[in-house]
């Protein structure tokens, strides 16, 4: 039975779920906007039986977990989400991990294997390699990615703020829905995640991610050294495994194909039929089976 626990880091008081036996090897479950850790609920059990330590943070901006300090930035940037949890590793005294996410998880995932590679022992990244490559994020793509990226631009307007902060809900089960195009998802189970959407800094830290990564705003100076390290898109050396939900309405398939030149350790991409965004919730045995086989290598 997973147990919330709280732990203090340098910026934030980390709300976390922890389960399995506790000197296991750790497997740290990231999730991404707009969900919460309800989406490794089937992940979970699948790992404790195999014998792994599982810990699933609410990032910044979710749920239970809250910033020590009303000055600090509410940055959504990749650099600050990625350091959340690197500093997380540090509050829990562990010394390696493997690391598993999906969206702003898989990112933060991504980030830790390339900067800080001794910390990681394996990767499973859901579409791909994922480090935003902010210079060239103002270069248009193909009209129908374009299309798909629309919830980003409007985040971008004093509008779109103003539309995510009065109809959050309503609106992020709008890109569930979009994005899990397959998934026939019940209202119960969007309720239980909804509630971690009520974390007063829950669209001050979307709103910056969704404007930093186009260049529009600055970042948190605190990260400026990482996100100039992310610049040059790092090479990741970890054993890797990437995941691609084949009906991903935000972030198509096709667009990892290529993404093996950066993985220059042991890699496997997987492409999961009929499945969407959401992979640890909508496949679960293949998450964790993902990250079985990457922990073994």
């Amino acid at each position: 039975m997973a147990e919330l626990a709280q732990v203090q880091t340098p910026v934030l008081d980390v709300a976390y779920e922890a389960s399995g036996p506790e000197h296991a090897t750790p497997v740290i479950l990231l999730h991404g906007f707009p969900y919460d850790p309800r989406s490794f609920d089937q992940v979970v059990p699948i790992l404790n039986r195999a014998g792994l330590r599982t810990i699933v943070p609410y990032v910044r901006g979710y749920g239970p977990t809250r910033f020590l300090s009303a000055q600090t930035m509410r940055s959504g940037q990749q650099a600050a989400l990625a350091h959340d949890v690197l500093d997380l590793l540090d509050a829990l005294h562990l010394d390696r991990a493997v690391l598993a996410g999906f969206d702003w998880g898989a990112r933060s995932a991504c980030i830790l294997a390339a900067l800080w590679p001794a910390r990681v022992r394996a990767l499973v990244s859901c579409c791909g390699y994922i480090i935003q490559d902010i210079a060239q994020a103002a270069n248009p793509v193909d009209p129908e990615q374009e299309r798909r990226l629309w919830y980003q631009y409007y985040f971008n307007t004093a509008r779109g703020r103003a539309g995510l902060a009065a109809n959050r809900e309503s609106l992020c089960r709008l890109l569930w829905t979009l994005w899990s195009p397959t998934w026939p998802f019940e209202e119960a189970v969007y309720a239980r995640t909804a509630r971690s959407f009520d974390n007063p800094d829950f669209v001050d830290v979307a709103v910056h991610s969704y404007r930093h990564r186009y260049g529009v705003v600055p970042g948190d100076p605190r990260y400026a050294e990482i996100e100039t390290r992310l610049a040059a898109l790092p090479k990741i050396v970890v054993p890797a495994i990437t995941l691609h939900g084949a009906v991903d309405g935000v972030t198509p398939a096709a667009t990892s194909e290529h993404h093996g030149a950066h993985f220059t350790g042991r890699y496997e991409r997987r492409v999961l039929q009929n499945i969407g965004h959401d992979v640890p919730r909508e496949a679960p045995a293949a998450f964790a089976q993902a990250v079985l086989d990457a922990s073994s290598w």
